[in-house]
């Protein structure tokens, strides 16, 4: 007689976030969540602010583009400090410049400083606000490290905590406009860019200073600095994707602009952009659902693909009426296409260098915004919003081309094949317990045998040991002759 093997109540959606909570604490989650919102206000509080003291839009449009090239490039730098140093000096000083570049901002166009000027200090800002969301991805598979038994193996809680990040990221690109337009209207555009800076200034070193920052110093997770090159061909190929998905929001946003405009509501252009968001939101939290026996480079593969057919109406777009379904619609492959992109990026990348990967694809996005919206504008100019959607649907088309032959060479490099049912151990486990040992964040890439027990360096929790949290940041400064008072000062 055979014996009927039975598999674990997978838990569901609440109680999988509730977990994820319960790792890293309710003030890890908040802090995050309120940081990020002033990098998303900040480039429209410039546009704002200088456009109305200069009288020039061309003017406000190069402060804000400065903030935005900016960042781009200091974002990646700041990772690869973090990388080195960890993320506490290095997030605190960034907050803390960054959060007072915006309020120098605020006060140089007071003072009637001329635009070049403003433009300066917009860049300055721009260098040093910190990527937020990106930082907080290189925590997470810190904080579930060793968390490899039922009902979820490791991977699937990075998973589900990726998918909280880019569901928060495209909530605060859906709350930061608003909340500058809502401070615009009841105070000034320069009360919400001073809000903008106390905000990053208050959050941003509150996320620098609280205990799980302590997990990103090297001497906690690792023993060798990481070698080889940095950009692999995987990994550019991600940055392709994540450039293509800038445009998208570039050309949109644009094209809403445009269309709105020649209706004689421009006021709708940011709630129209919102409904993009609204739909990312829905689907990027409902996405730790989809079974694991769909693999991440498949995944990749679908959502492109589904993203550039839902792009495709909008270039038969007449009415703004008839926007707000397709943007929604649109918006449900957003979020499941940048968490997947995300989530292999975490699975193929060297955690010591994690820092930096994260910055990078969070910068590529930005990139590709401007680029977009760049692109669009000059294209709407000689035959309105048609030819701005044009770039939208084309970015999705190249996005969508470009997953299909880049699925094969994504698949060997997870090392992913769809999971079977589970029935006797076989080959199948024994290539789950292999790619389980190659996104070790402590030793990424160390393979290792079914039933063989993980490299003796690595400090994780087991079903029976405590959780990898706060506590445990403190015991592992503890056994470094750190101070055991639990202080985040002595931690520094």
């Amino acid at each position: 007689m055979s014996q009927r093997v039975t598999t674990a109540p997978q838990p569901s959606l609440i109680a999988r976030y509730r977990e994820l909570i319960s790792i890293a604490g309710p003030t890890f989650v908040l802090t995050a969540a309120l940081a990020r919102l002033p990098l998303a206000m900040s480039q429209l509080g410039t546009l704002l602010l200088v456009s109305g003291v200069t009288g020039s839009y061309a003017a406000g449009g190069i402060s804000a583009g400065a903030l935005a090239v900016a960042n781009a490039v200091g974002s990646p730098t700041a990772g690869w400090l973090t990388d080195r140093l960890g993320q506490r000096w290095v997030l605190l000083i960034s907050s803390l410049v960054g959060g007072t570049a915006l309020i120098g901002l605020v006060l140089a166009a007071r003072s009637g400083s001329d635009w070049p000027v403003l433009a300066a200090i917009a860049g300055l800002a721009g260098f040093f606000l910190p990527q937020i969301g990106s930082l907080a991805r290189v925590r997470w598979p810190l904080l579930i490290s060793g968390r490899d038994f039922e009902p979820l193996p490791r991977r699937r809680r990075v998973e589900t905590a990726f998918s909280y990040e880019g569901t928060a990221d495209e909530a605060s690109f859906m709350i930061g406009p608003a909340a500058v337009g809502l401070a615009a209207a009841l105070l000034s555009p320069a009360g919400a860019l001073l809000l903008a800076g106390v905000m990053i200034m208050t959050f941003g070193s509150w996320f620098a200073l609280h205990p799980t920052a302590a997990l990103t110093k090297p001497d906690l997770r690792v023993d060798a600095p990481a070698r080889g090159r940095l950009l692999s061909a995987p990994l550019g190929m991600l940055i392709v994707g994540l450039l293509f998905m800038g445009m998208i929001f570039g050309s949109v946003q644009t094209g809403s602009t445009v269309l709105a405009t020649a209706a004689g509501q421009p006021g709708l252009t940011g709630g129209l952009h919102a409904l993009l968001g609204l739909g990312s939101v829905i689907a990027g939290l409902t996405l730790p659902l989809l079974p694991e026996k769909y693999a991440l480079p498949k995944r990749y593969r679908a959502f492109a693909l589904a993203m550039a057919l839902l792009s495709l109406p909008l270039l038969w777009v007449d009415r703004i009426s008839q926007l707000p379904l397709l943007l929604i619609a649109l918006g449900l492959s957003v979020a499941p296409y940048m968490i997947t992109i995300f989530t292999i990026a975490e699975r193929i990348s060297d955690h010591r260098r994690l820092g930096m990967v994260m910055t990078v694809l969070a910068a590529t996005i930005g990139v590709g915004y401007a680029s977009g919206s760049s692109l669009a504008g000059r294209l709407a100019d000689l035959g309105g919003h048609h030819l701005a959607y044009a770039v939208t649907a084309g970015a999705a088309v190249a996005a969508a081309v470009f997953s299909i032959f880049g699925e094969r060479l994504l698949t060997r490099t997870t090392g992913q094949a769809p999971v079977s049912t589970p029935s006797a151990p076989g080959p199948s486990d024994a290539a789950s317990d292999n790619v389980a040992a190659a996104d070790d964040p402590i030793r990424p890439g160390a393979a290792r045998t079914a039933g063989t027990s993980r490299p003796a360096a690595r400090v994780t929790a087991t079903a029976s040991s405590p959780p990898v949290g706060v506590s445990s940041v403190r015991s592992r400064a503890a056994t470094r002759g750190r101070s055991l008072c639990g202080c985040d000062w002595c931690q520094l």
